[in-house]
């Protein structure tokens, strides 16, 4: 399968909307009932991402899926840390697409030395995609005081993601 991911532009946006509005999808991060977001409130959205290497948005496409979601990254240069983000549509969980698309945004962080370090925090009960972090070497670490609390922190170096590619 022939995975495409581009920065995000206007032309992505009504995807990204089925995406967010998707319950499905946004059940973990806490709107089981999607976002209920409009076009006008994505394009506004859009104007603060891709401005610069530090915050960048992309959207993935699969030849025979069409679309299938976003992954996403933003720098802490304070902290030398890279926030993280993935979410898939239902159609393209379970086929690699998220592997595939997370190692992308991850190589871009570290080939580009955004950081040293980046993290995800997945939902307890997420199940899967606990189990895509620990494919691609994320460790379970103690919060950062710096980040708003929350009841979990994986975390990849630059240095162990070099050793696994």
């Amino acid at each position: 399968m022939d995975i495409i991911i581009r920065e995000t532009k206007e032309e992505d946006l009504s995807n990204i909307m089925e995406l967010w509005n998707n319950g499905e999808v946004m059940h973990y991060v806490g709107f089981p009932n999607g976002l209920g977001i409009k076009l006008t409130d994505l394009e506004r959205w859009l104007c603060g991402v891709n401005q610069n290497e530090l915050r960048k948005h992309y959207s993935i496409y699969a030849n025979e899926l069409g679309y299938c979601g976003e992954t996403y990254y933003e720098i802490d240069t304070a902290h030398d840390l890279a926030t993280l983000d993935i979410k898939l549509l239902p159609k393209a969980q379970g086929k690699d697409i998220a592997h595939y698309a997370l190692s992308y945004a991850i190589t871009k962080v570290f080939d580009n030395s955004l950081a040293t370090r980046a993290y995800v925090d997945p939902n307890p009960e997420n199940k899967r995609a606990w189990k895509l972090y620990d494919k691609l070497g994320f460790i379970s670490k103690p919060r950062p005081d710096f980040l708003e609390p929350y009841e979990t922190y994986l975390e990849i170096t630059k240095e162990v993601w070099s050793k696994k590619e």
